[in-house]
């Protein structure tokens, strides 16, 4: 069976859109006026999926974080895993989220787990997440997992979102400045150059206006051909292991930077590493799962080697200093963690003081890169025109 997306208006006239599986199409509408509704609109999920560029759309951390959430709300309200994922599926879910929805259904239905029909979607549900689902059926508290984990996809969301949003000003900025200077070199300039056609000995600065002009019209396809291809070319590269590899490591090496990726890679790590310990999972063990947690592969191979000298019987503290997520003062608490046996409240409390390090670092550099940006801006586009004003002058000082 299929799965179809559609529109539709009831008896009383009031609009009504969900999803449903049918065999093909006309059995869908079928379907639909079973049900008493006056279909308008009717397509296949694989229609449905495509974005306006054609590419297919996937399951994205909000999709995540609103799936995690409702399902700890309807289990916490003692409705059954498969009812409660039948529930969320007919409401209004993204065909991506419906079609995961589906699929995992399915599953249920043919007599197998919720952590085995999870684990058959590595690209949306990571390790730690199969795992904690795993344990929660294990003990039977599958509604505090899931809380668990909401909260902790509603921060990763909300990080993403500050991340986002901290970058639009400054490029907004950048993009306008690049787009002042294109239209004063391909517009501006060009109905200044009559002003000096036939005056010998032009300034060199003159010289270079004029050039660069010259250079942007006659080339300006060639250029923009080039801007568009260096940006697709830019976003393959992100998808590519080895420029992934590379970034990753130069972004250590960059302190503003630097402190920004082990901040946030800290509170992935140790958000987990509670959640883990919480279920009541081997140290060694939430260590290495929590480690999946990490994106960056070289401080994720730093946390592998504390994890195997845990295992080899290391104490946590002393293994885990040696790594670069952990700063003095966190260490400390470690420290104290370890010695009470309160592991969980400790690493709770890492993550939620990275959370307020990192907010602050996000507030520090939004307040400093708009006025950066700004003198950037003012800086090269108003060169551009001290040149323009020096060049007219240059002609009159020749003229006299």
């Amino acid at each position: 069976m299929a799965l179809f997306t559609y529109k539709a208006y009831d008896q009383s006239g009031a609009k009504v859109d969900g999803q449903l599986e049918a065999n093909d199409k006309a059995a869908a509408i079928a379907q639909l006026k079973q049900l008493a509704l006056l279909p308008t609109e009717v397509k296949d999920f694989t229609e449905a999926q495509k974005s306006v560029f054609g590419f297919s759309s996937k399951v994205s951390l909000s999709d995540l974080e609103f799936l995690t959430a409702e399902l700890s709300l309807l289990l916490e309200s003692g409705v059954r895993i498969d009812r409660g994922i039948d529930i969320i599926k007919r409401t209004k879910a993204k065909p991506a989220l419906a079609k995961l929805l589906t699929d995992i259904s399915n599953e249920l239905k043919k007599g197998n787990s919720l952590s085995g029909a999870v684990k058959e979607h590595s690209d949306v549900f990571d390790p730690l997440y199969c795992n904690l689902i795993e344990l929660g059926e294990a003990s039977g508290n599958l509604s505090e997992v899931f809380a668990g984990l909401a909260i902790d996809l509603k921060f990763r969301r909300d990080l993403q979102r500050k991340i986002i949003s901290s970058l639009a000003y400054p490029m907004v900025i950048f993009f306008v400045c690049i787009l002042s200077v294109f239209f004063i070199f391909n517009f501006i300039i060009p109905k200044m150059s009559a002003m000096f056609e036939g005056v010998d000995n032009l300034p060199w600065y003159t010289d270079v206006m004029l050039s660069t002009s010259e250079w942007m019209i006659q080339y300006q396809g060639l250029l923009l051909i080039g801007v568009i291809a260096s940006i697709f070319g830019l976003i393959y590269g992100t998808k590519q292991p080895a420029f992934i590899k590379w970034w990753q490591g130069v972004s250590l090496k960059i302190p503003v930077i630097k402190t920004a990726v082990i901040t946030i890679e800290r509170i992935r790590f140790n958000s987990g590493l509670a959640m883990m310990v919480k279920a009541g999972v081997p140290i060694d063990k939430a260590i290495g799962l929590s480690a999946g947690n990490i994106k960056n592969q070289s401080l994720q191979r730093e946390i592998i080697i504390a994890k195997n000298k845990i295992k080899a019987g290391s104490a946590l503290t002393p293994a885990l200093k040696q790594t670069s997520l952990y700063p003095d003062f966190f260490i400390s608490l470690l420290e104290v963690g370890e010695e009470s046996g309160n592991l969980e409240r400790v690493f709770e409390e890492i993550a939620n003081r990275s959370r307020q390090e990192f907010e602050g670092w996000t507030e520090r550099m939004t307040t400093l890169l708009e006025p950066l940006m700004i003198l950037f801006m003012g800086g090269f586009v108003g060169g551009v025109v001290v040149v323009m004003l020096l060049s007219m002058v240059s002609i009159n000082e020749i003229g006299i």
